[in-house]
């Protein structure tokens, strides 16, 4: 399959699901009192989007979302970079922090609430707790990734710590650390999301829980669908920009 193909397969996949959806609400396949269809969904997305209240929800999320990255990509590729380039600490802590990202985050809100309270520095908490762990383990990954090669005859050559960090360790790590940004930022969208819901005053979570508490169906799928855009643009910016650094990875 040509490359050029994919984007116009995906539109297709996108569009064939938008017509199911809407043939199997209006033929009462499926209840529209629960599963309004798409025409009547869209719409619902445009008035949020034109109302100053849900833009003021929105941008609740959004800032706790950018604060809790900025806290965590730091903190996470320090504390990784602290476990790969020290054995003994990586043999200590390493096994710490596989164990609790495998460990679903969600049963640790309440512990959060109780720390936070239910404000502002409750959701950039859990949106760091739920990113740094990816983050860590990404930031291990890339610096096992530098070519051991290239470090020896670096080595070989004269050539001090600093360069050989800057010249070819650097460069080899970037893409995967954009990775695990990547995959950080995602997992930090859906911490902050998820602890709106289970309690808030403000945010994007807060609103869909009371839409899914009050039946509010249309709004509460629009709400959906504009969470999911917002993530999927912030996923796909990040990932052309890991395509494109990853040609400066040294082979």
């Amino acid at each position: 399959m040509r490359r050029s193909t994919v984007p116009l397969l995906q539109l297709g996949i996108v569009l064939t699901s938008l017509l199911a959806w809407e043939g199997a609400s209006l033929t009462a396949l499926l209840d529209p009192r629960l599963l309004p269809p798409p025409s009547v969904v869209l719409p619902t997305i445009w008035h949020l989007l034109s109302d100053e209240v849900f833009l003021r929800h929105l941008a609740v999320t959004s800032w706790e979302v950018a604060v809790a990255i900025v806290i965590a990509t730091p903190l996470g590729a320090a504390i990784g970079l602290a476990l790969a380039e020290s054995p003994y600490l990586g043999r200590a802590f390493r096994p710490f922090f596989h164990f609790l990202a495998a460990v679903p985050k969600s049963i640790f809100l309440p512990v959060f609430i109780l720390l936070f309270g239910i404000g502002f520095e409750q959701k950039v908490a859990f949106g760091v707790f739920q990113a740094l762990f990816v983050i860590v383990i990404a930031t291990g990954a890339a610096v096992a990734g530098v070519p051991a090669d290239l470090l020896r005859l670096a080595r070989a050559y004269g050539a001090t710590k600093w360069q050989t960090w800057a010249e070819i360790q650097w460069h080899a790590m970037l893409p995967l650390l954009l990775e695990g940004l990547r995959l950080g930022m995602i997992f930090n969208i859906t911490g902050v999301i998820f602890a709106e819901m289970y309690v808030a005053r403000l945010g994007l979570g807060q609103r869909l829980a009371t839409w899914g508490q009050s039946f509010q169906m249309p709004e509460l799928f629009a709400g959906i669908l504009i969470a999911a855009g917002l993530s999927i643009a912030v996923n796909e910016a990040l990932r052309a920009l890991e395509r494109r650094m990853a040609r400066w990875r040294p082979t």
